[in-house]
């Protein structure tokens, strides 16, 4: 099992910046929502922490919080891209030190995070009506994330359903 002392002080926090900044790229891709979008990433984090212990790599990773100073990016698309390969470069880093399982464990938690900050929150609509659960820009920057990790998100998941229809018998919009 690998554990926080085989990494370095600056690799243990690309590994823990790693979920933050997928789930910031998805925040920064479709704006609004970002007090909602926090609070499920946070929630993500309540909820692994509570599924592993901290004697395995993800329970060890998720019970730090990461430290990501945002200003660091001086834009969206500087915050994409910079972001993008920092998750490919903790993804090798981590197949040269973790096990196969623990790589994975970490490329499902990072997309898990990404994935809850896009479901945060309705894109589109009034007043919270109609609108969609994840927009297109939120769908790809989820898609970037999955490339970036080598992996491929589960489909079909609620990130890519398409809106839901009207029941029949409601009256047609005017």
């Amino acid at each position: 099992m690998t554990t926080k002392a085989e990494f370095n002080a600056e690799e243990w926090d690309r590994v823990l910046q790693g979920p933050a900044i997928a789930g910031l790229m998805v925040v920064s891709a479709q704006r609004g929502g970002t007090i909602r979008e926090s609070m499920e990433m946070a929630k993500a984090y309540k909820e692994a922490r509570q599924q592993h212990a901290r004697t395995d790599l993800l329970g060890e990773i998720v019970s730090t919080p990461p430290t990501l100073d945002t200003r660091e990016f001086e834009s969206v698309e500087q915050l994409r891209t910079e972001g993008l390969q920092r998750i490919r470069d903790t993804v090798a880093l981590l197949e040269l030190k973790a096990s196969s399982e623990e790589v994975d464990a970490y490329k499902g938690f990072v997309l898990t995070v990404a994935e809850r900050a896009a479901e945060a929150t309705k894109s589109g609509g009034v007043l919270g009506i109609g609108g969609e659960r994840v927009s297109d820009a939120e769908r790809a920057a989820l898609d970037e994330i999955a490339a970036a990790l080598g992996t491929e998100r589960d489909a079909p998941s609620v990130t890519d359903a398409p809106p839901a229809e009207p029941p029949a018998d409601s009256p047609p919009k005017t």
